[in-house]
């Protein structure tokens, strides 16, 4: 047995001849009778306390503390106090991932997982508490793409947990828990007509933006941080290195997501835009800590800033100002009642103008190889993913082939019209 059991309520003691007796300790008769004890493998000992009457119930937890040591599946029983709270605050500091995906995983557990499981102990989670969590995220979250990510999230700590032997196996993973569907939602793009409604209603200063998305694939942040130095009107290419995004509430620069800088091709119809948009609205140079608050300062002329023209553009101040307005005169979403907030929704962003851009491309014959290098997507099989479905169909491409070929030659003494008449 990996310890033994001590009595507390008697003790061993040797008379005046030598021989061992059993008496009363001073707590007989009070609290838990009987300690089970070992030595823990960190060198420290660890006990668990046990009623009048549970002696064998306490041999027994010692064999399977002794069990578990031999095939690897020890725990701490004390560690197993520790409840999910104060396990996942001292987790979320430990992280080392970039500054923003911190942010989104924090918001995460705070706001959907902590205020179910977080005064559960550790070691007390099974199957069944992860089950029940879902079933109150799936009324919490409607959208299942967002659900599996929060449990992604709650996986990643309990997983974490197990390694650092709080608990022996991690719950998310158990064959009875089903996560989250992914999305299969098929992206529908906006049409031109669509796109160029949006840009009407945009005001002036910020028409621009659909230009950049639509017309080179930017993301939302790269737009607000594109510098003017970056854009290439005469070699024809746009250097996406920068993006306007927030660290703990501020604004900082910093680079596109997955650091992943790229080149994308300048369409002269951008560049005439971009021209006049200088003219109109010139540039602003905005001061903004690198990478986060008190990052080193780095100063950049942007081609758009906050209306007043101070600072760099906030996101959620443009989308609300802004963008759904634009949406709702384009009519791609609806005006909201008076006192409720506008339709939120993931295809009514700004990646909407990628997606455009994505079907615009390969409607031209791009390939995916180039179009994912262009978005800034780190696998082409992503890319192909996400837009096969929009890719053209050989029937589709020979008809224009010969489509073409008849608008070329129509206009001719000896085009299709001579052939017919003859």
């Amino acid at each position: 047995m990996a310890g033994h059991v001590q009595d507390r309520w008697f003790k061993t003691e040797e008379d005046t001849n030598g021989k061992e007796t059993r008496v009363k300790t001073d707590r007989h008769g009070t609290g838990l009778r009987y300690r089970a004890r070992y030595m823990g493998p960190d060198g420290t000992e660890k006990s668990k306390s046990f009623r009048d009457g549970q002696k064998r119930l306490a041999e027994k937890w010692l064999t399977r503390i002794e069990a578990d040591m031999d095939s690897g599946l020890y725990t701490d029983p004390g560690a197993g106090k520790t409840t999910f709270r104060q396990y996942t605050e001292k987790w979320m500091k430990a992280q080392t991932t970039d500054l923003t995906t911190r942010e989104s995983v924090n918001v995460q557990l705070r706001r959907h997982a902590i205020p179910y499981l977080g005064s559960r102990p550790l070691g007390s989670f099974k199957p069944e508490h992860i089950r029940d969590w879902l079933s109150d995220l799936e009324r919490a979250v409607p959208a299942a793409s967002y659900r599996r990510v929060i449990f992604s999230s709650v996986s990643a700590v309990l997983a974490a947990a197990v390694d650092d032997e709080y608990l022996r196996r991690n719950p998310c993973r158990a064959s009875t828990v089903t996560a989250p569907s992914r999305t299969t939602r098929r992206v529908v793009p906006w049409t031109a007509e669509q796109t160029f409604a949006v840009r009407r209603g945009l005001p002036t200063e910020y028409r621009a933006m659909v230009d950049l998305g639509g017309g080179c694939g930017l993301r939302q942040g790269e737009i607000f941080g594109l510098p003017v130095d970056q854009v290439g009107f005469d070699s024809g290419w746009v250097h996406v290195a920068f993006q306007v995004k927030v660290a703990e509430g501020k604004l900082v620069f910093a680079p596109p997501k997955r650091q992943k800088e790229r080149d994308v091709p300048l369409p002269d119809s951008v560049a005439r835009v971009l021209k006049r948009h200088m003219e109109a609205c010139p540039p602003v140079e905005v001061t903004l800590p690198w990478l986060r608050p008190d990052g080193e300062p780095v100063t950049k002329r942007l081609f758009f800033a906050r209306p007043d023209g101070d600072g760099a553009v906030r996101r959620t101040d443009f989308n609300t100002r802004f963008w759904k307005p634009a949406l709702v005169g384009a009519g791609i979403i609806s005006e909201p009642e008076p006192g409720e907030r506008y339709q939120a929704a993931r295809q009514h962003g700004m990646h909407a103008l990628r997606h455009f851009y994505a079907s615009v491309l390969l409607d031209g014959g791009e390939n995916i190889k180039a179009l994912s290098t262009y978005l800034g997507h780190t696998d082409p099989g992503f890319t192909l993913r996400v837009y096969t479905h929009l890719l053209p169909s050989s029937e589709g491409r020979t008809r224009r082939a010969v489509d073409r070929l008849y608008d070329g030659a129509e206009s001719g003494p000896d085009g299709p019209q001579t052939a017919q008449g003859s």
